[in-house]
């Protein structure tokens, strides 16, 4: 009895002593949770701490660009008429143009087109039922240019000249800033200041203050008020005047930018 129980306890002593070096490999709870805790990057930030503010602006500027688009639409009864007026009307357009200024790099085709015209006849049949059918008339050929202003003092003799010469469709006038960069960067630096303003009033607001810029977003472009389509198909009609009135107004350059900020006590 007496070597059983000597046996047990010596067996009993090996085995402690095996699960000790187990047991000092494996991590306590609170070391492990300090490993957790040093994982965490320092710059990171919790959303509670952050604010998102998106601000607006805009510069207001007279334009110094003027973009014509204009041309001819000419019909005859063969195609080969068709495409021969209207290749004669833009001809006599470019050359009133470069009397006028226009350099050769600011006048660019933008469309040209060549389509059959029919004439839509109704009859009656023998039995007096009446249908319809289309009968080809002639064709129709055009010619569209689009053309860069860079003086707008001579935009309403530019016009007028481009009527005597032949052109008989306008479809649109736009202004804007040769070199938009400046009025765009003054209304982006408006749209920051604005959201950095807010920021700090809300922050205040709150009892905190703004610790540092996490992240920033940019929207926004150029706006303008179109010019009325009636205007324009009015032009044609004052060729005879001496000039054709045109106002270019102002046009507007926007910003939207959206910032993200981080909060601390």
């Amino acid at each position: 009895m007496r070597n059983f129980r000597t046996l047990f306890i010596a067996s009993s002593a090996l085995a402690l002593a095996g699960a000790l070096p187990a047991c000092a490999q494996m991590p306590s709870p609170s070391a492990s949770s300090g490993t957790q805790q040093m994982t965490i990057h320092p710059n990171s930030i919790q959303p509670e701490t952050t604010l998102d503010i998106t601000a607006n602006a805009k510069v207001k500027r007279a334009p110094d660009t003027a973009h014509i688009t204009a041309g001819v639409q000419e019909e005859a009864d063969t195609a080969v008429a068709a495409m021969q007026a209207q290749a004669d009307a833009m001809t006599s357009m470019l050359l009133a143009l470069k009397s006028a200024g226009i350099a050769d790099k600011d006048m660019q085709t933008s469309n040209i087109s060549l389509n059959p015209v029919y004439d839509y006849v109704e009859e009656t049949d023998t039995n007096g039922r009446r249908s319809g059918k289309q009968v080809l008339r002639g064709y129709s050929a055009s010619n569209q240019l689009t053309v860069k202003v860079t003086d707008l003092d001579t935009l309403g003799e530019t016009l007028d000249s481009l009527v005597a010469a032949g052109g008989n469709r306008f479809s649109g006038l736009s202004f804007s800033l040769d070199d938009p960069s400046g009025a765009q960067d003054e209304a982006r630096q408006k749209a920051v200041a604005d959201a950095m303003a807010r920021a700090e009033l809300y922050a205040d607001a709150v009892g905190m203050k703004v610790a540092r810029i996490v992240g920033i977003s940019e929207s926004g472009g150029f706006e303008q008020t179109p010019m009325p389509m009636g205007r324009m198909a009015a032009m044609a009609e004052s060729a005879d005047m001496s000039s054709t009135p045109i106002s270019g107004g102002e046009i507007t350059y926007s910003a939207q930018v959206s910032i993200r900020f981080e909060l601390t006590k």
